[in-house]
């Protein structure tokens, strides 16, 4: 486990997360990411981040080292589509037992790494590590090499238990293996001034196949998408592009960097939603190829191709621009999408009444400032209850969110759209934008919503109208009693990692005179997890130093 620990520290540092490096030394060393308690993997734990990175890796195998569960419950979450092989849609797992968990699973996994290759004979086989034999002891590298030295093929070990955090860990974790065992392993067959990479795109709904026809157009060759649509082949060689574009930072800078880093191949981050990001994108690409010795007349090419489908695009969307401007959206989602669909749904009229942060970096939070203003409502974390009343009161006229959340707005009686990544809909490019665009018009206006909010004839009072009468009677209960109000206010949960709530805080900030988001860190735990409530602790500090509730010479 020392070189599991020591690979999850090099994560931590990673000088490419710009959340990362806001962090002073201390904070650091603590790492990035909460960890999970048990059965609270809900989310996804590492093991499941590694294995959605990596699946979409279409002509491997994907076995899973532990209980049979594990398979079950990471197979296929993700829409992720492929143009050719489907092998990666076959589920393997070493399906350990008791005898496993007690004289180790390790022949267990080469006899089915073994019956792999004799049976599907593909290009390489990723093996998973789960929680159990990571506790049991099985040393999967070595059994790996040793599979791989006597079959001939790559055996890709990719170390994730799941207790070691959560997705997002899991999802650097299944960069470092790709890293440390695949890429630069295969020369490619050719190479041409315009390959390039992009990484952290994983053909969800197959929305890479609506960017791939304009980059055939312009000549410019995807040489490995990391890792939607992939083949193993292209992974390995993907070392030789000219450039590379990253999708999804969050999950996948540790690449991208590394690429750079090892192979000078240079990057930037974008988005395909949306009709003004596309773009910006395209011509990004273009000017890095040009940069690396791509012929000058790339971006005259480019700018016409842009101003082609930006006029399509925009004829395709007007007859819906009137219907839809002036909706509100609100947008439950993380990451790149809190910023890249907000620019989305803007230019398609829509107003956004606010948007999730919860997974996002800082860099992200500004973007969305850019984009919304100074005063962008940001949502750190939007409880059901306030999801369902900011429905309910009009606030919002749909929401877009992932399946968890749909039950939600069903309940508010409200039009939903799925965003995240178990759609049916693909929502890049400009094909993308339209059909987002169509899809919305669709939800507001289906004509189900009309009916469903008519009350029940046999109900004198609707079951919402019970549930209004008990949050104004709440509301109203708060007001009539300050203490009361107070106690919730001073109990509401700033730091979800390590349970720290608003009180808790400012009574530190009072008995201590702490001066710094670092120095309540360290007084009450709070920030030092996933790092996400630093924004409200600094509120809490702004405020308090405001109303002169610190001593000014220790806030100093």
């Amino acid at each position: 486990m020392t070189s599991l620990a020591n690979k999850i520290q090099d994560v931590f540092n990673e000088p490419g997360c710009d959340k990362n490096q806001g962090k002073s030394e201390k904070e650091r060393k603590k790492g990035c990411t909460k960890q999970l308690a048990p059965g609270a993997a809900a989310g996804g734990c590492a093991f499941d981040g590694a294995k959605i990175a990596l699946q979409p890796i279409t002509d491997v195998a994907h076995l899973v080292h532990g209980p049979i569960a594990c398979e079950g419950n990471s197979w296929d979450n993700r829409g992720a589509k492929s143009s050719s092989s489907r092998l990666y849609r076959t589920g393997f797992t070493t399906d350990m037992n008791e005898n496993d968990v007690i004289f180790g699973g390790e022949k267990r996994l080469y006899k089915s790494i073994k019956e792999i290759l004799d049976k599907y004979d593909p290009p390489a086989v990723f093996v998973y590590q789960t929680c159990v034999p990571a506790m049991t002891g099985d040393d999967i590298g070595a059994v790996c090499k040793a599979a791989s030295a006597k079959f001939g093929k790559p055996i890709i070990p990719v170390i994730s238990p799941g207790f070691v955090g959560p997705k997002n860990l899991g999802n650097k974790l299944a960069g470092e293996a790709i890293l440390d065992h695949v890429i630069g392993t295969v020369e490619p067959q050719y190479t041409t001034p315009y390959d390039i990479n992009i990484i952290g795109e994983y053909n969800l709904a197959g929305e890479l196949w609506q960017v791939k026809p304009l980059l055939d157009e312009l000549g410019i060759r995807i040489l490995s998408c990391i890792s939607g649509d992939a083949k193993y082949h292209e992974v390995a060689s993907s070392h030789r592009a000219k450039a590379a574009m990253m999708v999804c930072s969050k999950a996948m800078i540790n690449v991208a960097r590394k690429m750079e880093e090892r192979y000078g191949i240079p990057f930037f981050e974008g988005s395909f939603y949306g009709i003004g990001d596309m773009s910006d994108s395209l011509r990004e690409i273009a000017r890095l190829l040009i940069e690396r010795g791509a012929p000058a007349e790339l971006m005259e090419r480019t700018e016409a191709v842009i101003a082609r489908e930006e006029a399509r695009a925009w004829a395709r969307i007007a007859p819906f621009k009137e219907r839809l401007t002036g909706k509100r959206v609100l947008l439950i989602t993380g990451g790149v999408k809190s910023w890249s669909v907000v620019a989305a749904l803007q230019e398609a009229g829509l107003e956004i009444a606010g948007t999730s942060v919860k997974k996002s970096t800082k860099e992200d939070k500004e973007k969305i400032k850019e984009l919304m203003g100074q005063d962008a409502h940001m949502i750190d974390d939007m409880t059901p209850r306030e999801m369902y009343k900011m429905l309910k009161e009009a606030r919002a006229d749909i929401m877009l969110s992932g399946g968890r959340s749909q039950f939600i707005a069903l309940k508010a009686k409200m039009p939903w759209l799925d965003i995240n990544q178990e759609r049916h809909h693909a929502y890049a490019g400009y094909e993308g934008m339209v059909e987002l665009v169509e899809e919305i018009d669709k939800a507001l206006y289906n004509p189900v919503w009309a009916q469903v909010r008519l009350p029940a004839p046999w109900e004198e009072t609707s079951w919402e109208e019970r549930a209004t009468k008990a949050l104004e009677a709440e509301a109203a209960a708060l007001v009539a009693d300050p203490e009361r109000a107070e106690e919730a206010r001073r109990a509401k949960k700033v730091c979800s990692c390590h349970n720290v709530n608003v009180g808790a805080i400012e009574d530190a900030l009072r008995a201590d005179g702490l001066g710094s988001v670092e120095a309540i860190g360290g007084a009450t735990h709070a920030g030092t997890g996933c790092g996400g409530c630093q924004g409200k602790i600094a509120e809490i500090l702004d405020a308090m130093s405001s109303a002169g509730a610190i001593p000014a010479s220790k806030a100093a």
